[in-house]
């Protein structure tokens, strides 16, 4: 079975547009393109990724759709849709015709509504997803879980997968009420969980893998071992780890897994969930 690295970004870097990227993630605020990533995957016996966007735009889909286009090992995008745009059904039947785009994601997190994606017109969106066999990636905070919580029981059919652990706060070592909200959300069938980025929600300079360890056993008891997957969060997870050392916390972890149970976690959970 296929290693696939299930959660990574490309850019061409451009200050104004990036501004999330701040000062104190310089070593990221460069282009990555997958000549950067390729020698890193092969480095570590992966055979493909899942490339997502960073940028909420339709160029943002043209510019990943292409990469995918040119370097077959890039098996899906998660690309970016105006969810509550009155055309949404065209703009998801248009985006029906790309093998290779898989689903979609909003950013959440950045939301100044907390509940955003409870808008009517959100909602109505998201229910249009089935229909072109699409995924959703939620990426979401903590005091977001709630809310995910009444979002995917509206959808119960619709194959959801959480982003890096709903970013629970590692650094301050706080786990609740974090680990009820991932308790019930785990609860619905439909949704799946990537382990991934976690490295950035700890001390960028004084981590340790121990620190990982409470979050890693809360989403292996919630969701299973057949629904979750790793990915890197390459290039992000720069700012606080390199690759060998952010992909040696989760190997560490399953260390004593079965081999069946690791060919999941790092890449068959991904093809099933993504149709890859």
């Amino acid at each position: 079975m296929a290693r696939i690295d299930a959660h990574q970004h490309f850019w061409r870097f451009d200050p104004k547009r990036d501004g999330w990227i701040t000062e104190d993630m310089s070593v990221i605020r460069r282009d990555f393109l997958p000549e950067d990533l390729l020698p890193v995957l092969q480095a570590h016996a992966f055979e493909g990724c899942v490339a997502v966007q960073a940028d909420q735009s339709a160029a943002e889909n043209d510019f990943l759709l292409s990469l995918s286009n040119e370097y077959a090992w890039i098996r899906g995008v998660v690309g970016w849709v105006d969810f509550e745009a009155a055309d949404i059904s065209d703009q998801l039947a248009h985006y029906s015709r790309f093998r290779k785009l898989k689903g979609f994601r909003h950013i959440l997190q950045a939301e100044e509504q907390r509940d955003f994606m409870l808008r009517p017109a959100f909602l109505n969106g998201i229910g249009k997803l089935r229909d072109y066999g699409f995924t959703y990636d939620i990426l979401i905070f903590p005091d977001q879980l709630s809310f995910a919580e009444a979002f995917v029981r509206k959808f119960p059919d619709q194959p959801f997968v959480l982003d890096h652990l709903a970013k629970p706060h590692i650094r301050e070592g706080k786990i609740q009420p974090w680990l009820e909200g991932i308790q019930r959300l785990a609860n619905m069938s439909n949704v799946w969980c990537k382990i991934s980025g976690m490295v950035t929600e700890a001390n960028w300079k004084t981590w340790r893998k121990d620190d990982f360890v409470p979050y890693l056993d809360a989403v292996v008891s919630a969701f299973g071992i057949d629904r979750i997957m790793f990915g890197s969060d390459w290039p992000v997870c720069l700012v606080a780890a390199s690759y060998p050392d952010m992909i040696g916390i989760v190997d560490d972890y399953f260390f004593a897994s079965s081999d069946v149970e690791k060919s999941k976690v790092f890449g068959g959970n991904a093809a099933k969930f993504y149709h890859l």
